[in-house]
């Protein structure tokens, strides 16, 4: 008989939005005329723009090819990797320290495998599930206490509205993997420059590396918030980052992301992060799909990002209608300028309370604060990624909702 990896039954029940994806299932059967808005999942509406689709379809008739064919992508096309490293890094990185892959989800769990058991790490919390699911198939989070809701061995960092969403450091001086997302999912706040100077120096002065979720920089509109870690003096002794087209050019449904490993990062007997990185993403992995690359080069170029410069525009307008109107209604609202998500209080009622409130009375679907972390509790997430159409039905509901 096969043994089972024991670290999965440490995970604690399923996965958030399978979940959610349960309920509202059950709730449609029950009420099959019932037109149900989602602005739980953050998965883009589509479609994707004129310029981007030209490039995926001109990719694909490529393929059909002798000269446009392409086989095994490897660790990424040069010319996309060159206007990654110019659109988002001002050019300060050689291009294979850049590898191209099919998601920032899949890098977070693939980097686990580069970091091993032995490692303590440190989160936000609340914060997305994958760093922390992850780290559990690894081994690297000890026995989970259901009193708590906690693993044993790992460090949370509280990030709530007494502290304005940035946590408090100290607690996490032993640990060695610091992952940290910003903007933040799911609260949406955005780390300024000095809070993120705190962290870059916290993680050289306790010789810690820092996993810095960038996905949702794009959504950034304040100039003086740094749109990655790299800006930072010394990050690059310290820090990965991950980062995606999902949100920004509506890639969800195409899959294509990067991580930057630099060459500076030592894990601690001195041998190289990005050498290891390299053999683990290699050996798992044979490249994003050709196709998706050159659609990725094609929103990079100056016509697609304008085009991506616009849908974030509009999903940062849903998320101002969306937070107008919660506000309206007396809420205690968070974030929604630089990030599209929407993070707020519910008085006197649970995370899952809200949720299942909402989708009986308004029939819409949010996310609970409580899966992404304890102090995540009597927070519902709100996702500014919808329609024009049903995100100006869904503030109409929830007008009503919060009467």
């Amino acid at each position: 008989m096969v043994n089972r990896n024991k670290n999965i039954a440490k995970l604690p029940g399923g996965y958030l939005f399978p979940e959610i994806a349960k309920r509202r299932k059950a709730y449609e059967a029950e009420h099959p005329d019932a037109k149900v808005i989602s602005l739980g999942i953050g998965d883009t509406p589509g479609p994707l723009p004129t310029n981007i689709t030209a490039g995926l379809v001109d990719a694909a008739r490529g393929m059909g090819t002798k000269e446009g064919y392409c086989g095994y992508p490897g660790q990424g096309l040069d010319e996309l990797r060159q206007l990654i490293n110019d659109r988002f890094y001002n050019g300060q990185f050689e291009l294979d320290e850049i590898f191209i892959s099919d998601g920032a989800k899949c890098d977070t769990g693939r980097l686990q495998t580069v970091f091993g058991a032995d490692n303590k790490i440190a989160l936000q919390n609340p914060a997305y599930p994958v760093y922390l699911d992850t780290a559990v198939a690894m081994g690297q989070t000890g026995d989970y206490d259901t009193d708590s809701e906690k693993f044993a061995n790992v460090c949370y960092l509280d990030c709530t509205p007494e502290n304005n969403f940035f946590p408090d450091l100290e607690p996490a001086k032993s640990a060695d993997i610091i992952f940290f997302c910003s903007p933040n999912n799911p609260t949406g706040a955005t780390a300024t420059r000095e809070q993120l100077e705190e962290l870059v120096n916290f993680a050289v002065k306790n010789k810690s590396t820092i996993v810095f979720d960038a996905a949702y920089s794009a959504f950034i509109n304040s100039g003086d918030m740094p749109t990655s870690i790299f800006e930072i003096e010394g990050a690059r002794d310290v820090a990965i980052e991950i980062n995606s087209f999902s949100k920004f050019a509506s890639y969800t449904g195409v899959r294509l992301g990067w991580t930057v490993i630099p060459k500076d990062l030592k894990f601690s007997d001195g041998s190289s992060v990005h050498k290891d990185w390299s053999r683990v993403f290699n050996t798992f992995f044979n490249g994003t799909s050709h196709i998706t690359q050159v659609g990725g080069i094609a929103v990079l170029k100056d016509s697609g990002w304008e085009e991506s410069k616009a849908m974030v525009k509009f999903f940062m307008a849903n998320a101002a209608k969306i937070k107008a109107t919660l506000e309206a209604k007396g809420l205690e609202v968070y974030a929604g300028e630089n990030a599209p998500y929407i993070w707020v209080k519910i008085p006197g009622k649970s995370s899952w309370e809200t949720f299942d409130y909402l989708l009986h009375e308004a029939q819409i679907v949010c996310t609970p604060g409580s899966g992404f972390g304890t102090a995540g509790e009597g927070f519902v997430r709100f996702s500014a990624f919808g329609t024009e159409e049903n995100v100006a039905e869904a503030c109409e509901r929830l007008t009503k909702a919060f009467e």
